[in-house]
């Protein structure tokens, strides 16, 4: 003990060595404008932030609870749950791997699919959850995905699929690009019975999901900001030794080359597809607007390619 530390009063001793720790998770730091935001405040906002339009990850489960009435929501397929057949290694075994994915999302798969309504519409809803291994495509997302679809064609109502994923699952091989060809399969059986399915790529869409069900929809749909495309802009460069252009594979360059139909601001979701829905299934366009809440500003064309004014 220095002499200092002996002229300190013992009261001022016990000030400094217990020093107040803010519990984790009460503040969340914007990943583009580094502001530091209240997570009660960001999730009231639909974890947009207020100050740059920044667009943040959220699970599966939330984008549901988002999306779809508080009533007459019913879980599909979760009873399919992934399995090891491979018995796959890398530095991890692979059901490891599963377990500590499961433990962080509190979900069984990166996929999951709620039957329910968007202001009163019937639909049927998948949406994926890239904190479960990167939102990565195996054969049970796959089977539910395909399951959500068969719900839909007995139910007769549209079809949603909510994108956020790195591609197909490596763990499974095979197995997991087998479930490009299974899903699109079921995308085919949705159109033949004439039945409306709308695709929204959130950030990041890659890999096989991309080059799969996610550009078949009948309107697809895009958040702000997001990076979507099939390999990566570093891949890109590397193979093609040239420099990508700026904003190359966000959602902002994809509406401007045609890849897209539109870009939603996720705070509009509920109102922009429930209207699509209405138009698609020729509804009268009251049961929409009477149950519709105030509506976010939506962004110009030209807001859209340059967000800094």
């Amino acid at each position: 003990m220095s002499w200092f530390d002996k002229l300190i009063p013992p009261r001022i001793k016990r000030s400094a060595n217990q020093a107040k720790k803010v519990p984790e998770g009460i503040w969340v730091k914007c990943p583009s404008c580094d502001t530091v935001l209240y997570s009660a405040d960001l999730d009231a906002n639909q974890h947009v932030c207020p100050k740059c339009n920044h667009h943040l990850r959220i699970g599966a489960r939330r984008r549901l609870e988002l999306l779809l009435d508080p009533d007459n929501r019913e879980v599909i397929g979760d009873q399919i749950r992934p399995a090891d057949a491979l018995k796959f290694r890398d530095s991890k075994k692979y059901s490891d791997r599963l377990d500590a994915a499961a433990n962080a999302t509190s979900e069984t798969e990166a996929l999951l699919v709620m039957s329910g309504s968007v202001m009163t519409l019937p639909v049927v809803a998948a949406a994926f959850d890239f904190n479960f291994m990167g939102g990565s495509m195996g054969s049970v997302v796959g089977e539910r995905f395909s399951r959500g679809i068969q719900e839909a064609v007995r139910r007769r109502t549209p079809f949603i699929s909510i994108a956020a994923s790195g591609g197909a699952r490596m763990q499974e091989g095979l197995f997991s690009l087998l479930q490009m060809a299974k899903t699109t399969a079921g995308l085919t059986d949705l159109s033949r019975a004439r039945l409306p399915y709308i695709s929204i790529l959130t950030d990041p869409t890659m890999g096989g999901v991309s080059a799969s069900f996610c550009f078949l929809g009948d309107i697809v749909i895009a958040e702000p900001g997001a990076l979507i495309g099939f390999a990566g802009p570093r891949v890109i460069e590397q193979t093609v030794r040239e420099t990508l252009p700026e904003g190359f594979q966000r959602s902002e360059f994809l509406l401007r080359k045609g890849a897209i139909d539109m870009i939603v601001d996720r705070r509009q979701h509920r109102r922009e597809i429930a209207q699509l829905l209405a138009l698609l299934q020729s509804q009268p366009a009251d049961i929409v607007m009477d149950t519709a809440p105030a509506p976010v500003p939506a962004l110009t064309y030209e807001e859209q390619e340059n967000p800094a004014g």
